[in-house]
């Protein structure tokens, strides 16, 4: 029997000494397997202590929880409030365009094609119906025996722009002169038309746009002229439509700025240009409405600076940023290292030593809020920039 053996059966108990020898062997195999187990035991709770108070040196403050921890610094800047949501982007103002007069459609645009002021919009009886400028249509034979009216004057105002009026002394002031025959004339001459000096009722297409893009063609060639729609019209410029929600409305000023990504990766900015409420209980309403999607939602049009990159990018969805409330100079930590403290307002705690594990315990700080956006905060109370705060990992 070995010295070990020899301690083990002296320490046993009196009742055990002098049992068969067979038992005092099952002894002191316990004795050699307890000892150790009970060593790891305390060890891995000693482990568990460290890591549900990671920062706790004997200070006996508030208790912390066990999640592992991080320090992160207190910075100073700016921080804004935003909202994004998916637009697209589309041709601005589509306008259904109504063939007048009497006759035969003859000639039909390609979609896409752009047609300037000046030039064919599409043929009736063989005619070019040309697109005009101006605010109302025409509707009426203008000629040498009409009465004065604004229409007289939208149609000298276009013969003057398209150069058809040099030497004449027209003026667009809502007569129809000698003047305005003569330019007439010189117009229906650059036509191959014939010079009569009258311009009938259908020949002249008016929009607001000096440059229209086919956006539909819903006419078919050989139709009859009947007061319907021929071509739908955009004007040239790209827009982007989107649909805020009821509690994003408030952020859409009117010319207030957005910042749009295209779907290239492209960003440019824009400008708010309209906004169209809709009915209530539209769409996914979620202040009382219905929400079946039997009324319509509001839309926001926001008018791009960068029509070049909006062209290259193509007619795919864009996310719209629209930037609220902004806080400059302001301290900023995660929202994560937030505490909320018993009796309401919140709190962050604040490490001073140079090591996480090292230094001692963050000491808890009673913070005010300010702006809130992008999973960060603005809190003013006693902190500095640069100051380290505890946030969970």
């Amino acid at each position: 029997m070995n010295r070990t053996a020899e301690s083990a059966e002296s320490e046993a108990p009196a009742g055990e000494e002098h049992g068969p020898g067979r038992g005092r062997g099952r002894r002191r195999k316990h004795g050699r397997i307890v000892v150790p187990v009970l060593v790891v035991a305390m060890a891995a709770g000693a482990a568990a202590v460290a890591v549900a108070r990671p920062w706790d040196r004997d200070h006996g403050t508030a208790k912390q929880s066990a999640v592992p921890y991080d320090l992160v610094p207190v910075e100073q800047g700016s921080l804004s409030s935003s909202i994004q949501l998916t637009g697209a982007l589309a041709y601005d103002a589509p306008t259904p365009v109504v063939a007048s007069g009497k006759g035969t459609l003859t000639g039909l645009p390609v979609v896409g094609a752009v047609v300037r002021a000046g030039e064919t919009l599409y043929e009736v009886d063989g005619q070019p119906v040309v697109l005009m400028t101006g605010d109302r249509p025409l509707w009426r034979d203008l000629g040498p025996d009409v009465s004065e009216g604004p229409d007289v004057e939208q149609l000298e105002r276009n013969l003057v722009k398209l150069g058809h009026a040099k030497g004449l002394a027209l003026t667009a002031d809502r007569k129809f002169t000698p003047a305005t025959a003569a330019a007439v004339k010189r117009w229906q001459r650059s036509l191959g038309l014939l010079e009569s000096g009258t311009v009938p009722l259908g020949g002249v297409a008016m929009l607001p746009q000096e440059s229209a893009r086919v956006q539909q063609v819903s006419a078919q060639i050989g139709a009859a002229v009947s007061g319907s729609s021929v071509v739908t019209v955009t004007r040239t410029d790209l827009v982007v439509t989107a649909q805020p929600a009821e509690n994003q409305i408030s952020r859409f000023k009117p010319d207030g700025r957005a910042r749009v990504k295209l779907a290239d990766g492209t960003v440019v900015e824009g400008r708010i240009r309209s906004l169209v409420r809709g009915s209530a209980g539209g769409g996914d309403d979620k202040s009382g409405g219905s929400g079946d999607g039997s009324g319509a939602k509001t839309t926001v049009t926001i008018a791009l600076d960068g029509q070049e990159q909006a062209q290259r990018a193509g007619l795919y969805a864009v996310t719209v940023s629209v930037v609220g409330d902004t806080a400059d100079n302001a301290l900023v930590v995660p929202v994560t290292a937030l505490l909320a403290l018993d009796g309401g307002g919140y709190g962050v705690r604040v490490a001073d030593g140079s090591d996480r594990s090292d230094g001692p315990a963050p000491r808890l700080v009673r913070v005010q809020l300010g702006l809130i956006a992008d999973a960060k905060a603005q809190i003013t109370g006693d902190v500095r920039p640069g100051a380290r705060v505890v946030i969970p990992k």
